[in-house]
């Protein structure tokens, strides 16, 4: 692996790590508030050697499923993945086989299922999986921008309000 290779490995999951932690104070908040208990889907692995102080190494057994899933209250699933980018734009293959999958059963199945969105931790957006698996049709072409989605967009205001529409919406039900 090449130096910037490394580099840029390094950066992608400390953005990452950091859109976890953003993610998961919005779901502690959400969870506070009693409007819905929302947990991070954890990876599957298998241990394959074990060291000492309760460290161990591992290897991921099967490609990942959505990032959260949790229900709402009145008893409405909803389950999502969560993408950052540091670029302008959000490609439609960032979403795995695998999670596409999951994503379309969930959502036939009757759960509330988006891709929750970050454009350089400055735009968030709370976009429904029907949109984002549809936006060739919809947008004409296989990425989005912020402009594109700017109905879906969610505001931070130390806590991420991804749930507010949501909110609304279920209780206009």
């Amino acid at each position: 692996m090449t130096r910037i290779a490394t580099l840029q490995g390094m950066k992608s999951k400390s953005t990452g790590e950091y859109f976890e932690k953003i993610i998961e104070r919005a779901c502690k908040y959400y969870s506070d508030m009693n409007y819905a208990e929302i947990q991070k889907t954890p990876e599957p692995m298998r241990v394959i050697k074990r060291l000492d102080g309760g460290k161990f190494v591992a290897v991921f057994t099967k490609q990942a499923q959505p990032d959260y899933k949790g229900t709402l209250n009145g008893g409405q699933a909803i389950v999502f993945e969560a993408k950052h980018t540091d670029s302008e734009k959000m490609l439609q293959s960032v979403i795995t086989a695998e999670q596409e999958k999951r994503l379309n059963k969930h959502l036939d199945l009757g759960a509330c299922c988006y891709v929750l969105v970050s454009f350089e931790f400055r735009e968030f957006f709370f976009v429904p999986w029907a949109v984002f698996r549809a936006m060739k049709g919809i947008f004409g072409r296989k990425y989005i921008k912020p402009d594109d989605v700017r109905e879906y967009e969610v505001r931070y205001v130390g806590i991420l309000l991804f749930l507010e529409k949501l909110k609304g919406e279920v209780e206009d039900e």
